[in-house]
């Protein structure tokens, strides 16, 4: 996949920008009220019990604040944070060197969490709940084993596809929270935030004009913010305004709902080589030469979202507002058929 200037996936990290604009307490985050106010509550019985917070599972959409969150809880328990992802943890060995390498009330943050390995996970399973570690000496009728206790620690698993998730180790979590797209409000609030951060002048419409083409994603907002604040500089007077946003944006080709290329390329062959659909995301998938899990888990969520494209049982539909966005005229045998009207 071509990298995205709406692309909410960072590959190869996050820069130090990124990670100088998260905000580090829970009063300083913006947005997912509801998950915040119970982690709050969670996160102060837990020090006046002075016990660890109980096990974390975040999932949700990429770019919604998990990592964000996972550090905030470590400030807020007053405790270190050791960071680690899924397919970095191949081995028995890697896991048991991070465990025993924990201090008391210490956080362990496992990102993409449900690409752990089954003997990984399966290592997990009596650290989570009993704080101890079963490890096998030897090899044969000699072997043995060995229990290692463990620091009470507190594991935040980050995930963007709970489903892959097995059940014995989803519910080890005690605080699983699921985070939502950002609505347009939360959005103007992180740019505001973010642009006061950077020291980038910004109108009230300016930012009201990124947080509406940010697909809900505040990690999409601030890189949309920093390459608006080059147009400004170069074609403005370094205010962002609503024009100058405007500008930018479509000059980078993130049209006024949010689509890029690839968004409009996949509606584009729904709607003119297959009628509306219905197509299976195989042929999609084909026809724009784009990975099918790539398509299910960075395109179509947000075209969803957005009201173009409805999941059927007999595939993939674009709705009249599809249409209509792309300027193309519904074809009678579309609206014979009833398509629209689907669940």
């Amino acid at each position: 996949m071509d990298e995205r200037i709406v692309d909410p996936v960072t590959a190869g990290g996050e820069s130090p920008i990124d990670l100088s604009l998260r905000p580090k307490r829970l009063a300083d985050f913006i947005g997912q009220s509801a998950i915040v106010a119970n982690l709050r509550t969670f996160i102060s019985a837990a020090r006046s019990r002075g016990e660890p917070l109980d096990h974390v599972l975040l999932s949700g959409p990429p770019g919604l604040g998990k990592t964000t969150l996972a550090h905030i809880v470590a400030n807020e328990m007053g405790a270190g944070i050791r960071t680690t992802s899924g397919p970095a943890i191949e081995r028995k060995g890697d896991i048991a060197a991070i465990l025993t390498g924990l201090a008391p009330g210490d956080v362990l943050f496992i990102d993409e969490i449900h690409r752990l390995s089954r003997v990984v996970e399966e290592l997990l399973y009596s650290a989570m709940e009993d704080f101890a570690l079963d490890i096998i000496l030897g090899q044969g009728p000699s072997a043995k084993s060995i229990r290692l206790t463990l620091p009470r620690f507190t594991l935040v698993g980050a995930t963007t596809r709970t489903g892959l998730l097995t059940s014995p180790l989803r519910d080890r979590f005690g605080v699983p929270f699921r985070l939502e797209y950002y609505g347009t409000a939360d959005l103007e609030e992180v740019i505001r935030r973010s642009a006061a951060s950077l020291s980038i002048p910004i109108a009230p419409e300016g930012a009201r004009e990124i947080a509406r083409r940010s697909r809900g994603t505040p990690r999409v907002a601030n890189r949309l913010l920093r390459r608006v604040r080059d147009f400004a500089q170069v074609k403005g007077d370094g205010t962002i305004s609503r024009e100058i946003a405007d500008h930018a944006l479509l000059q980078m080709e993130v049209d006024r709902e949010g689509l890029d290329v690839m968004d409009r390329k996949i509606l584009r062959v729904i709607l003119e080589k297959f009628q509306g659909g219905p197509v299976g995301v195989e042929t999609i998938s084909a026809s724009v030469s784009e990975e099918r899990d790539t398509i299910e888990d960075v395109y179509e969520p947000f075209l969803i979202q957005q009201g173009f494209l409805k999941r059927t049982p007999r595939g993939r539909v674009a709705t009249p507002a599809a249409w209509k966005h792309l300027g193309l005229t519904v074809p009678k045998t579309a609206l014979q058929e009833g398509l629209f009207g689907e669940g």
